[in-house]
C-alpha cells in the first residue's frame, strides 16, 4: 500500500488543501490501489478514470487560483452502486440496470461532489441492496480483505472492503437492516447509521419513509465526523428537518479525546429477546467491556424492551420494498433475485388491519425506547450475530444452532435496532483467534449522533483495533470495468 493510501481522510484532505499534494497525485494513488487489490476482493465494479482525471485537473486549477477550497477538496471516492452518479454506470447490482448511466446524482453524491470529492467509480452491492452479503449476477461476489474466502458483508460490502484495504479512507453507504453496520463489523471499519433526516434520503415513492438511512463509513471515527460536517443538513423534500446539522459535527475531531465518566451504558449480548449470537463474537466483546468501565462508564447488563422490534422492522421493510421495487418485480420477475421478490410480495400481502397493528407496535416500541433512555445514555450490543462466513453462501442458514427462516434472520442484531429509528454505529472491537474482525454496535438516543461519535472516540483511542489493517494474499479475476 502506498503511503498516500494509509492516510486518514482528514490527513489526505489537509495535504490537498495545503497544496502539499495534488488532486491528480491522490487520484493516481487511489486508482493504483484499486488495480493492486481488486483482483482479490472485487470491491470496485466500475471505474470512471477519465471523468475522474478531468475532475482532478479542475480541482488542481481551483487550488492554484487561490480560491477558497471545499471541505473535501480533491478526495477520490468510489460510490455505492445503489446510488446514482451522473455519467457513471449505476446498476443496483441488477441485470435490469446493467448498462444504466444516470443523468443526475443522488442527493448524497451531489453533496459530496459539492464538498470537493472526485467521483471515481462504483462499489459492489447485493442486488437492490437486499441482504447483508454482497453478491449479484452482474459483478459477482465481494470478499473480505481479512479473509478473502469470506463475506465482506453488505449491502455496503464493496465500500467496507475498499475502505478497509486502503482504496480510500472514506465513503458513503446506506443502511436499512444493517447495510453499513454489518459490513463495517466484518471489515474492521466504522459505519454510522444517523438519526432520521440528519442526512436526508429523498424517495420518489415516500418522502416520509424512515427505515432506510444514508451514512458514512471510514477507518476512524474522526473521518466519520468529517463526512458528516461536509454533507449533513436538511433537504426540503424530507420533513421534518433534523435538529442536527453539519455544523454540529464540525470541530469534533479537534476535541481532546475525553473519557466516559458518568455515561450510563446498558450491554446485552442477546438484545434482551434471545437473539442468537455466535459464541466467538460474544467472547471477543465481553472481554472488552472493561475498556468502557476503565474509561469511567457505568456498565450494566440491560437492553430496551425490543419485543415489538421484529414486527415493526419486517412490516416496514416489506412495505418499503413493495413501494420501491414492486413495479420491477411485476415487470421483470425472472430477472429479480428471489429474496427481493419475497420481500415485495410480503409487503403486498399486508391488510389494513395488519398495518394498524404495525402502527400500534411502533408506538409501543417508541415508548420502550424512551423508557430505556430515561436511565441509560448508550446501548451496547453485538453488531453482527455471526463472524464473516463463507463467501459462496447466499446467507447463513443457522446462527448458533438456530435455523434461519428467511434471509434476514441472521441480521436481527442490526434489524431490531433499525426498527427503533435510533442512531447506531459499528465500531471495531477486536479479532477472533483466527483473525476475523468483530464489531461493537453502539446505539444512542434520537439525535444524539454527535455524542455517539464522541463516546466512540474514547473506545477507539483506548484500543487501537481499527489500526490493524488486512494483509491481502492470492488473487482472483475482477469484474471491474472502466466506464
Amino acid at each position: 500500500m502506498s503511503d498516500l493510501q494509509t492516510l486518514s481522510a482528514r490527513e489526505l484532505v489537509t495535504a490537498l488543501r495545503r497544496r502539499e499534494l495534488s488532486a491528480r497525485e491522490a487520484l493516481d494513488s487511489h486508482l493504483s490501489r484499486i488495480e493492486q487489490v481488486n483482483p482479490t476482493i472485487n470491491a470496485v465494479v466500475t471505474i470512471a478514470a477519465e471523468q475522474a482525471a478531468v475532475a482532478a485537473a479542475a480541482a488542481d486549477e481551483l487550488a492554484a487560483s487561490g480560491a477558497e477550497l471545499p471541505p473535501l477538496h480533491g478526495l477520490p471516492m468510489t460510490h455505492k452502486d445503489t446510488h446514482l452518479v451522473a455519467g457513471i454506470r449505476s446498476t443496483n447490482g441488477s441485470p435490469i440496470f446493467a448498462d444504466h448511466v444516470p443523468a443526475v446524482d443522488d442527493l448524497v453524491v451531489a453533496r459530496l461532489r459539492s464538498a470537493g470529492v472526485i467521483a471515481t467509480g462504483k462499489n459492489n452491492v447485493p442486488e437492490f441492496g437486499a441482504g447483508s452479503h454482497t453478491f449479484n449476477e452482474v459483478f459477482g461476489t465481494t470478499t473480505n480483505p481479512y479473509a478473502p474466502d469470506r463475506s465482506a458483508g453488505g449491502s455496503s460490502g464493496g465500500l467496507a472492503a475498499a475502505v478497509a484495504v486502503g482504496v480510500q479512507p472514506l465513503g458513503e453507504g446506506s443502511d436499512m437492516g444493517g447495510s453499513l453496520r454489518i459490513p463495517g463489523s466484518f471489515c474492521n471499519v466504522v459505519g454510522l447509521r444517523p438519526s432520521y433526516a440528519v442526512l436526508p434520503m429523498p424517495s420518489p415513492q415516500n418522502n416520509r419513509a424512515w427505515l432506510g438511512r444514508t451514512g458514512p463509513m471510514a477507518r476512524t471515527v474522526d473521518d466519520i465526523a468529517l463526512f458528516m460536517s461536509a454533507v449533513a443538513g436538511p433537504d426540503p423534500r424530507v420533513v421534518p428537518p433534523a435538529p442536527v446539522t453539519a455544523r454540529d459535527f464540525a470541530g469534533l475531531a479537534d476535541e481532546p479525546v475525553g473519557d466516559l465518566r458518568g455515561v450510563r451504558v446498558g450491554w446485552s449480548p442477546d438484545f434482551g429477546i434471545g437473539v442468537p449470537v455466535e459464541p466467538e463474537v460474544i467472547e471477543v466483546l465481553t472481554a472488552l467491556l472493561g475498556v468502557f468501565e476503565e474509561a469511567g462508564a457505568i456498565v450494566e447488563e440491560a437492553a430496551p424492551d425490543l419485543r415489538l422490534a421484529d414486527r415493526v422492522f419486517q412490516a416496514t421493510r416489506a412495505t418499503d420494498f413493495a413501494a420501491g421495487l414492486g413495479g420491477l418485480v411485476r415487470d421483470h420477475r425472472d430477472l429479480v433475485k428471489p429474496e427481493v421478490t419475497w420481500n415485495v410480495e410480503l409487503g403486498w400481502s399486508y391488510s389494513a388491519e395488519d398495518l394498524i397493528d404495525v402502527a400500534a407496535a411502533r408506538t409501543g416500541l417508541d415508548a420502550a425506547v424512551a423508557h430505556y433512555f430515561g436511565r441509560y445514555d448508550l446501548f451496547l450490543s453485538p453488531t453482527a450475530q455471526v463472524l464473516p462466513f463463507e463467501a459462496t453462501l447466499r446467507y447463513p442458514d443457522q446462527v448458533a444452532g438456530v435455523r434461519s427462516e428467511t434471509y434476514l434472520d441472521w441480521m436481527r442484531s442490526a434489524c431490531v435496532v433499525s426498527a427503533t429509528g435510533l442512531p447506531a454505529l459499528t465500531l471495531p472491537a477486536g479479532f477472533t483467534t483466527s483473525g476475523l474482525p468483530v464489531g461493537f454496535q453502539l446505539t444512542a438516543n434520537h439525535y444524539r449522533d454527535v455524542d455517539l461519535l464522541r463516546w466512540a472516540r474514547v473506545f477507539e483511542e483506548r484500543t487501537g483495533t481499527a489500526q490493524r489493517r488486512p494483509a491481502l494474499g492470492g488473487a482472483r479475476s475482477s469484474s471491474a470495468d472502466r466506464a
